[in-house]
């Protein structure tokens, strides 16, 4: 278990060099070919300084080692101030300072005799015209958007309101309520940290296995993690749950938003607070929820979790939110960007500027449109990357950022700025990829080098094992990489994979509901979604009834075997390992308690499906047949040979176009053939095969399917049965597969 003050080296590390006014930040500049992996990192690099310490060009509050630089964008503005605080508590600055505007519309003051610790905040003024976009109110405590570190929740107060509640037309009455007192502080850090060897652990696409989870909630109740160190960056590093996440075949762990967030007025009202974190307000801050202490701790407490999860070969991939922030709609609070420069960074109905264009859902969109907030979020990424070592981003609502600035129902060049940067194009991206305005569906409209997540697959495959009529076309072009959305250039990588995520029923659930139940979450039951495409087996929630428990168990097994042996990257919500349940909510954003957190203490049946889970993800480590960087060509591999897909009827011949549309077929026959596969070396012969067979019955019926015989001498082994624990050897030429059961053989050639 890390030290909660590894590796942070001491102050008079600093280095001062002479001759051009240069000031280095932490260690001492690598040696070639250290710390290649991470370029231009700001502490180990030097920067160009100008005659009064700091990059002219640098938001945010940054330390020298004599003083603190602040700067701050707000072209609208008529007067910037910061206020420093002495102590955590102080309701009022002890040194309100001016700041001075440049010609770029950035606010900057320097003073020396700051430092690390120092907390801070900015109030702005400026004109207050809603109808024209401007919503200035110095009444108002600002956070910084390039604050390193924030020390304390944003939580809805009466005060944080920038105007007197109203109608959209009556927005005329500035809210003159102090907000201050009840407002978190800026934090200036201190950005050390001894990073020793780390590096990349640099997964290919197709050996990554990603396991999505909340920081919290993974590690709350876990029983072999000290209590202090529950819920936080330091807990997830911790042997138990790295040893857990290798044990299962995990190479990227997909965090719940980490960025600093805000929680809601409705929320507040009721008591519930905005779990999930997707309601950002500090882009470069690690919330502090998650750390043991808020006065910087959080930013090397991430850093150590990083740097252990990297030393243990898993990825840290975040799901980041800049499609909008926590200031809500227009009846929202001012707590940051509104307050700074709310006609810049937000896109503003052109017809009434009072109002804003959602096309997240959550009140507001971002307008990246804008060269200052396109540079927010780029300078964001880049820092996660540079300073912070994450391996990858997960974009909410992507396409929400893409919308061109002139006409947001045009889609923009973003995504592509990110992927030609320097930085940002060698780590892996994915785009969750529609948001809620026109044309938002954009499912495979991405270019090369970006991932997808492929609710296409999702759905077919919840739908075919459901036992719905005429999935199987559907299901063979999923298990096949969703060639019909990704091209060839880009091949199955492109797609991930999910049966279940954050967002919906866990798989518990998924198998165990047929409706929603998120009364909890004060809605009336109204949130999330209704098309779950889920069955209960008969009864509506827990049950004792042994043949439907048993029914539920193998159902799991069908899902999560489905997603190993698919074409495309897995991912895997975590928990659902060991049928973690949330009692039907399937939108639980909401919820910080047991409803959310991962219960460990594990009966037989669960061991039994971590056990099995272990299994599929084993077996697909060790057959390339299974990871496919290209689509299936559907002809034989060499002359007169296999084809290298092949899907066959139950008699063993191959399917024809009848019978790919006869809605009643629900059993499914894969026939995979690669004689080039690069599978990890085996633990036996047994585990790796150049062609498997795939067998899948999602009816209420057993049903007879005939084993192919192959040109080459040789014989069929069983990898994988959901109905039964028994593999090996298979003698019959004719296979039962059971009702709701898969089958995964390989080939032995003598």
């Amino acid at each position: 278990m890390p030290r909660s003050n590894e590796g942070t080296p001491d102050v008079k590390k600093s280095v001062l060099r002479c001759g051009r006014s240069r000031r280095m930040l932490g260690r001492v500049a690598p040696e070639p070919g250290r710390g290649a992996a991470y370029p231009e990192s700001r502490w180990l690099r030097v920067l160009e300084m100008d005659a009064q310490g700091y990059e002219s060009s640098h938001l945010g509050a940054t330390w020298d080692g004599r003083g603190v630089h602040f700067a701050v964008f707000a072209e609208h503005a008529t007067a910037v101030e910061v206020c420093l605080f002495d102590r955590p508590g102080a309701a009022q600055p002890s040194t309100p300072i001016r700041l001075e505007r440049g010609s770029d519309s950035i606010w900057r003051v320097y003073r020396t005799g700051l430092g690390p610790g120092q907390l801070y905040g900015y109030r702005v003024q400026g004109p207050y015209e809603p109808r024209h976009g401007h919503r200035y109110n110095p009444a108002k405590f600002l956070l910084d958007p390039y604050a390193k570190a924030i020390n304390g929740p944003v939580v809805w107060h009466p005060t944080h309101q920038g105007t007197v509640d109203a109608s959209c037309d009556e927005l005329d009455r500035r809210d003159a309520q102090d907000s201050g007192p009840h407002m978190p502080r800026c934090v200036v850090i201190d950005p050390r940290f001894d990073w020793g060897d780390d590096h990349p652990p640099g997964i290919p696409w197709d050996r990554t296995v990603i396991y999505e989870c909340h920081v919290k909630g993974l590690t709350f109740r876990h029983p072999d993690v000290g209590a202090r160190l529950r819920g936080t960056y330091l807990g997830l590093a911790t042997p138990p749950v790295i040893d857990h996440l290798l044990r299962l075949g995990i190479t990227a762990v997909e965090l719940l938003p980490v960025h600093h967030a805000g929680t809601e007025r409705r929320l507040v009202e009721h008591g519930l607070t905005n779990y999930w974190g997707y309601n950002s307000v500090g882009f470069f801050a690690p919330d502090c929820r998650f750390a043991t202490g808020a006065s910087g701790e959080q930013v090397t407490e991430f850093k150590l979790m990083v740097k252990a999860l990297h030393r243990a070969g898993i990825e840290v991939v975040l799901d980041v939110v800049y499609n909008h922030a926590a200031e809500g709609d227009e009846h929202g609070p001012t707590s940051c960007f509104r307050g700074l420069d709310n006609a810049v960074y937000y896109r503003l109905d052109a017809e009434n500027r009072a109002r804003y264009l959602d096309f997240t859902g959550c009140g507001n969109t971002l307008n990246t449109g804008h060269p200052r907030v396109r540079q927010l979020v780029l300078d964001s990424l880049r820092y996660w990357v540079r300073e912070m070592h994450v391996d990858g981003f997960r974009f909410d609502l992507a396409p929400a950022l893409e919308r061109d600035a002139d006409d947001p129902h045009r889609f923009g060049d973003f995504y592509a700025t990110v992927s030609q940067d320097p930085v940002l194009s060698k780590v892996k991206l994915i785009a969750e990829p529609w948001d809620v305005g026109e044309d938002g569906y954009r499912l495979g409209r991405y270019r090369n080098g970006w991932a997808e997540w492929n609710d296409r697959y999702r759905d077919t495959v919840r739908r075919f094992w459901r036992g719905d009529a005429g999935q199987l076309a559907s299901l063979a072009t999923r298990f096949s990489g969703s060639s019909d959305y990704f091209d060839t250039e880009r091949g199955p990588p492109a797609g991930v994979n999910f049966v279940t995520s954050h967002d919906g029923f866990t798989l518990h659930d998924l198998v165990s509901y047929e409706a929603k139940h998120n009364e909890a979450n004060a809605e009336e039951n109204r949130d999330g979604t209704d098309a779950n495409h889920s069955s209960n087996g008969g009864v509506e929630g827990p049950t004792d009834a042994t043949p439907i428990v048993e029914l539920r168990e193998r159902m799991k097994r069908n899902l999560l075997a489905t997603l190993a042996f698919s074409q495309g990257v897995p991912m895997i919500a975590a928990g659902d390992e060991i049928g973690r349940t949330q009692r039907g909510n399937n939108n639980a954003y909401c919820q910080d308690n047991e409803a959310s957190w991962v219960d460990w203490d594990l009966d037989d049946r669960q061991r039994e499906l971590l056990s099995f889970v272990e299994r599929v993800l084993a077996v697909r480590r060790a057959n390339a047949i299974l990871r496919r960087s290209n689509f299936f060509r559907g002809q034989p591999t060499e002359p007169g040979g296999l084809k290298d897909v092949s899907w066959l009827r139950p008699d063993g011949l191959e399917m024809e176009a009848a019978d790919w549309v006869d809605a009643e077929r629900s059993v499914f026959c894969m026939l995979m053939h690669d004689p080039g596969s690069d599978g990890v070396a085996p633990a036996s012969p047994r585990t790796v095969g150049q062609t498997l067979l795939l067998l899948a019955n999602a009816s209420a019926r057993s049903s007879e399917m005939r084993v192919p015989e192959l040109p080459t001498p040789g014989r069929w082994n069983e990898l994988l049965n959901t109905a039964t624990d028994e593999s090996g050897p298979i003698e019959p030429r004719t296979l039962t597969v059971a009702p709701h059961s898969l089958r995964l053989l390989t080939y032995e050639a003598k």
